[in-house]
């Protein structure tokens, strides 16, 4: 783990993360696993986990440079443990945490089921208060690490119907900044991203034709993000150059959120 910069020239600019260990949720497909990519790329060991352990082995071959899959369901405090053990104990510890696993369930307020709602807060925000938890016990042990937590627009503005998905994400950011605050003094930053739509295949997917093109019409840059440039902003995040960015959210949304 570094040490803090005692003057400029010590400030790390790199972006490199060598000889760290990096455990992605939802790292097998979408942002997560352009994250990791990225992340592998810049030299760091990657713990792919997720709920689908095949696909996660995949991906961990896919990068190689030690990479390894764990299977974890966020949702469940006993599933996560069990992971964040597991990963432990094969990489020696996690210097990076990037919190990635969630989903989107859709309907009008009226209309969105008890069960959609659970299940949405379930992995969303209480996944990420549980991976946190797990594996910045062993960051304090160690004495630093780096948190970046997916959140989302939909965590600042309102959009039709994503009541549960909205809520989830302001949920995020309420938790990043409570972390941020407890553990910022120990040795570990928590910081927070905040997409907009993102090409990755689902979203490609759900927002083609008529309805893509009237959501980029308003967005400033006019277009879509792309899963890299997600992974950009976790790679800012979790390296050096970010060691005095701590409680933030980084908003990746083409400036759609400021109108």
């Amino acid at each position: 783990m570094s040490t803090a910069p005692q003057s400029d020239a010590d400030v790390d600019l790199g972006l490199r993360l060598d000889g760290r260990v990096a455990l992605v949720t939802g790292g097998a497909s979408g942002i997560g696993s352009a994250i990791a990519e990225v992340f592998a790329d810049r030299g760091a060991r990657i713990v792919v986990a997720d709920l689908k352990l095949d696909a996660a082995r995949e991906r961990a071959e896919q990068l190689g440079g030690g990479a390894f899959a764990v299977e974890v369901d966020v949702s469940s405090p006993e599933s996560v443990r069990t992971a964040v053990e597991e990963a432990v104990a094969r990489a020696g510890r996690v210097d990076v945490l990037v919190n990635c696993a969630g989903i989107v369930d859709l309907a009008p307020a009226e209309e969105l089921g008890e069960r959609a709602w659970e299940r949405t807060l379930a992995i969303n925000l209480s996944g990420t208060f549980h991976v946190s938890q797990a594996v910045g016990r062993h960051m304090l042990a160690a004495g630093g690490g780096k948190i970046v937590n997916m959140a989302s627009q939909a965590a600042t503005v309102a959009l039709d119907g994503h009541a549960a998905y909205c809520a989830s994400k302001a949920g995020v950011l309420g938790l990043t900044r409570v972390l941020a605050s407890e553990w910022g003094g120990r040795g570990i930053t928590v910081n927070a991203i905040s997409p907009t739509v993102v090409l990755t295949e689902l979203g490609r997917k759900a927002w083609e034709g008529p309805k893509g093109e009237a959501a980029k019409a308003q967005i400033p840059t006019g277009r879509f993000a792309l899963p890299r440039e997600i992974a950009g902003a976790a790679l800012f995040l979790a390296s050096g150059a970010a060691d005095m960015v701590n409680g933030a959210d980084l908003v990746v949304d083409g400036g759609y959120t400021i109108r």
